[in-house]
């Protein structure tokens, strides 16, 4: 067996679920789940019209670098979203969802060889795809706090020169899961800045680009920032997905997009893979990215629940509206895993212990204290989660 399968942690939802062992909550109250960030309004009905309609490609094999159709579509969207004139031949390939590609992107791109473990840098608390990434890459994950007090900005100086020597990929996730942090162009700057000196890769996670509030700027790409700052997109890939933007988790479906030297190593990686998004799933997808009208209802839903449940939570727990995404980043009076699971115990809602997204980094866990509270069913029953989670805290 792959020896770096040992240094993989359990899942932060089989922790959940071990945490959970022996709790019976109360009959009295019906599950409400605010743990995984998983879309749960309806998903457009051309959308599935969309893939039924595709289902006669399945008598044919898929290319890895989909079709040319899905590929325009997408540049299309990123000219239309970003203001970016993408080669849908070179600088575009879809992925089966921003997930696999984040993971399969790294083994890729890190190269063993050197003379040195290599060093993969990610933000913490963090995606935890990125961390597994690195490991089963053979290299070793380093993490940049981020904390509430900082404005949730990088630490950059927890890395010394002859760490960040060691580097060659640094994950980023912008709005971020689970803080909703938003990156700014500054931001963006001093990573870049970073990168030519070091050399490393930044894959930008953006799968959450399009869950922001009305009437907010939407949230700054990497791409973008690139081109705002007169940058090529020399060792800078973006990842975006369908399942946040267009409710579609199961379906799979995203792109990777950027440095055209890269990603020619990366489709030659994938083709060997073999991770061809299925004909019906790019036939749905080209009617996905082709429409924002949907788009824009989604954002419209997510604002009228943190409009409604943020200042309800925040009379009880340290918490505030993110600039984006669709997370509530709460801090807890109790240790995050006590107030869990006594939550689940007591009124039967499921939130996620900040300390399981996160490692302890420079003597902190950055999770820790804090929970991860998903904002993904519909109002009333966030209004509900929020109402039982005042009564926990009032009780503790």
């Amino acid at each position: 067996m792959n020896p770096h399968l040992a240094q993989l942690q359990s899942y932060p939802f089989e922790k959940l679920r071990q945490l959970f062992a022996g709790a019976t909550p109360d009959s009295q109250y019906k599950e409400i789940k605010l743990s995984i960030g998983e879309p749960q309004h309806p998903t457009p009905g051309f959308i599935m019209e969309a893939l039924a309609a595709g289902l006669k490609g399945l008598a044919n094999y898929p290319t890895t670098q989909g079709t040319p159709a899905l590929r325009q579509a997408i540049g299309a969207w990123a000219n239309r979203r970003y203001g970016l004139e993408l080669n849908p031949e070179t600088e575009i390939l879809p992925v089966n969802g921003s997930r696999e590609a984040l993971f399969s992107f790294a083994q890729t791109v890190i190269d063993p060889s050197r003379g040195f473990v290599p060093l993969v840098v990610s933000p913490n608390p963090f995606y935890q795809i990125y961390e597994g990434a690195a490991y089963l890459g053979g290299a070793e994950p380093r993490f940049l706090n981020t904390l509430p007090e900082n404005d949730f900005a990088f630490d950059f100086a927890s890395l010394s020169a002859a760490d960040w020597a060691r580097v060659q990929l640094l994950y980023v996730c912008s709005p971020a899961n689970p803080t909703g942090k938003v990156l700014n162009l500054e931001d963006w700057k001093a990573l870049f800045e970073l990168s030519d000196r070091y050399g490393f890769i930044i894959a930008s996670d953006e799968c959450y680009s399009e869950v922001y509030f009305d009437g907010a700027e939407p949230p700054l790409g990497g791409l973008q920032a690139a081109r705002l700052l007169g940058r090529s997109f020399e060792r800078l890939v973006m990842f975006s997905s369908l399942s946040k933007r267009s409710n579609v988790p199961g379906m799979r479906s995203g792109f990777v997009a950027g440095d055209a030297a890269i990603l020619k190593k990366y489709l030659l990686f994938r083709t060997y893979h073999g991770c061809a998004m299925a004909p019906p799933v790019q036939a749905a997808s080209v009617a996905a990215w082709n429409d924002e009208t949907h788009v824009r209802d989604n954002r419209r839903q997510y604002s009228e629940k943190f409009d409604a449940v943020t200042p309800l939570l925040a009379e009880v727990l340290g918490t505030r509206r993110p600039d984006a995404s669709f997370y509530l980043w709460a801090r807890t009076p109790i240790a995050d895993t006590d107030f869990a699971r006594g939550l689940f115990a007591a009124y039967n809602v499921v939130v996620l212990p900040g300390s399981y997204l996160a490692r302890e980094a420079g003597g902190v866990n950055p999770g820790a204290n804090f929970v991860r509270i998903a904002l993904v069913p519909g109002l009333a029953d966030c209004l509900e989660a929020a109402e039982r989670i005042r009564l926990f805290t009032q009780q503790i």
